[in-house]
């Protein structure tokens, strides 16, 4: 039986927090998720893994974009992440622990994992550590259809979601077509057995999409910045991740 994801699906998703509207609130962290909150707006974040294993709230692999230092997350301790200056906040990183202390059950978190293929495991283990101390509605999910394998194996309870895009332009064109193609269209889904799907505005309408969702696996679709991408949205998908507005 399908799970009841309405919680899921009721409240659009403000991608990284609600950031980029007014100066000093720079994506996933506090100030954003705090601005998202008050507009009763579910949370979509990013996780990284540090040095010492933890799960620490950042987008990139590097700290260049964003902060005064350089170099990879993970090279770095939890300790010496949460001390970073940011280049446009005064915030500092957190970790998803405190991340969910600040949430605390007012919105959905959806919380992303950032995993290349290979190195999956000790992410996801302190993410399901993590969410197994938290009692309210929270999901998780991934571009690696390993990494959500992993959680339909480990923590089934925990909502999971697979991303996907076009897989037309940059870096996946290094990919053969035939591996691009199963990406494209989820078919590595009966790995990660996920329980909605998150899926680029860009590259919608497409029909593995719409196949699936016929079949009652909701789809959220990112990121909705534009009129174009709502209407877009409202035909072919059940929820937004949006940003750079207020819906």
């Amino acid at each position: 039986m399908a799970r009841d994801l309405s919680w899921l699906t009721s409240t659009p998703v403000a991608h990284r927090g609600l950031h980029g509207l007014e100066d000093g609130v720079v994506e996933n962290l506090p100030k954003a998720f705090q601005a998202a909150i008050d507009g009763k707006y579910a949370i979509e974040c990013d996780l990284q893994l540090s040095a010492d294993g933890e799960a620490m709230v950042f987008h990139d692999a590097t700290l260049d974009r964003l902060t005064e230092e350089t170099g990879a997350v993970f090279k770095r301790t939890s300790a010496e992440l949460k001390t970073i200056a940011f280049k446009a906040s005064s915030d500092r990183m957190q970790t998803l622990g405190e991340f969910l202390d600040q949430v605390g059950g007012k919105v959905v978190p959806v919380i992303e994992l950032k995993i290349k293929s290979g190195h999956e495991g000790p992410l996801e283990k302190r993410t399901a550590e993590v969410l197994s101390g938290y009692r309210d509605h929270a999901a998780v999910m991934s571009f690696n259809p390993r990494s959500m394998g992993w959680f339909a194996a480990n923590a089934p309870d925990i909502t999971r979601g697979q991303l996907s895009y076009g897989y037309s332009s940059g870096p996946a064109l290094q990919m053969p077509p035939a591996q691009r193609f199963a990406l494209r269209h989820m078919l590595y889904n009966v790995q990660s057995r996920p329980h909605f799907i998150g899926f680029d505005i860009n590259a919608l309408p497409q029909w593995s999409v719409a196949l699936r969702r016929r079949l009652g696996l909701p789809v959220l679709t990112w990121t909705v910045r534009t009129d174009t991408h709502r209407d877009t949205a409202a035909a072919h998908a059940d929820q937004i991740i949006f940003e750079t507005f207020r819906p």
